[in-house]
């Protein structure tokens, strides 16, 4: 699969995977600061390393994250996120079945809560430097066509501008870049 072809997270067991909030936390952490080992992930996180260790197994076993065997010795063992594509999307409920409709339900509630929490340092990262941080808020009225051809340029346009880790240029920065949307004429 090219890097710029989405992936639809169809799996539920792959989903899963990622609707957990310690696995998520891993793969931030590995994606913005590069490889580590379940010692040092779990000193950050405030974690005990059996469960760190767990928790990249799992990440492993769904191919979001390799080790680096090259670095591992031993008992000590070196992770990174596994090069996948950019463009991961989720499921429609009724591409899964009923009972795996719950853990898609997780997926969104932790996603969500991770997007407060980055919202909730904008504040002070706009005092810090303005430059970097940019929000735009919109209302907006399209068909159903015209929305989903937005969203599909609003994908390219990440792929154009962004970098992943290994090609980015030395000035670049890792920034959180968030897209909301949602009809609003429903409550």
């Amino acid at each position: 699969m090219k890097d710029d072809e989405p992936l639809l997270l169809d799996d539920p067991a792959r989903l899963k995977a990622l609707a957990h909030p310690m696995r998520r936390r891993i793969l931030r952490h590995l994606n913005l600061h590069g490889p580590a080992t379940s010692t040092t992930i779990g000193e950050l996180l405030d974690a005990k390393t059996g469960t760190t260790s767990y928790h990249l197994r799992q990440l492993e076993k769904y191919g979001f994250i390799e080790e680096i065997p090259e670095r591992s010795a031993g008992r000590e063992r070196w992770w990174r996120k596994a090069d996948s594509p950019r463009d991961i999307r989720l499921p429609t409920p009724d591409q899964l079945a009923p009972e795996d409709r719950p853990v898609l339900a997780e997926f969104h509630r932790i996603g969500l809560r991770e997007d407060r929490e980055l919202l909730d340092l904008l504040p002070a990262a706009y005092e810090r430097d303005p430059s970097w941080v940019k929000a735009s808020r919109g209302l907006r009225r399209m068909t159903k066509a015209e929305f989903e051809e937005f969203f599909e340029a609003y994908m390219a346009l990440l792929h154009r501008y962004g970098h992943r880790a290994d090609d980015a240029p030395s000035d670049a920065r890792p920034v959180y870049i968030r897209l909301f949307t949602l009809p609003a004429d429903e409550k």
